[in-house]
């Protein structure tokens, strides 16, 4: 379903402190993902989302909700339309998908997020990128 948020990034500034910190207060299982800064939680059961601690970074500060859309360059002009400021043209994640990010008219800044499991092979969308 499009429009609906579907991942949450956490910024932190001690990985370990922060899984321990959410798996004792409120359960979380967090689980390191490779060699990355990235602390990854299942979506649960049902419709629930995933999300994760991630390293924190200064030029992007605090919390990163991301919305599920069908097409992200098609939403990025609608939300420059709508008054908001596209902050990123859309970037692959490998094999899952496209993201890009935005704010809206109130300064916060979201995430988009459109699957294709051809993101980043040459092969996604690439009707969308004239």
């Amino acid at each position: 379903m499009a429009g609906k948020v579907v991942h949450f990034e956490i910024p932190v500034d001690d990985g370990e402190r922060a899984s321990a910190f959410y798996g004792h207060s409120l359960g979380w299982q967090l689980e390191r993902e490779g060699p990355l800064e990235y602390w990854t939680t299942p979506a649960g059961e049902g419709e629930g989302i995933g999300g994760a601690l991630t390293k924190r970074d200064p030029q992007a500060p605090g919390l990163a909700l991301y919305i599920e859309v069908d097409d992200i360059d098609k939403t990025l002009i609608a939300i420059e339309a709508s008054g908001g400021r596209r902050l990123t043209e859309r970037l692959p994640i490998p094999t899952v998908g496209w993201t890009a990010f935005f704010t809206d008219t109130e300064g916060n800044r979201l995430g988009l997020f459109q699957a294709d499991a051809s993101a980043g092979s040459g092969m996604g969308n690439a009707a969308s990128f004239g």
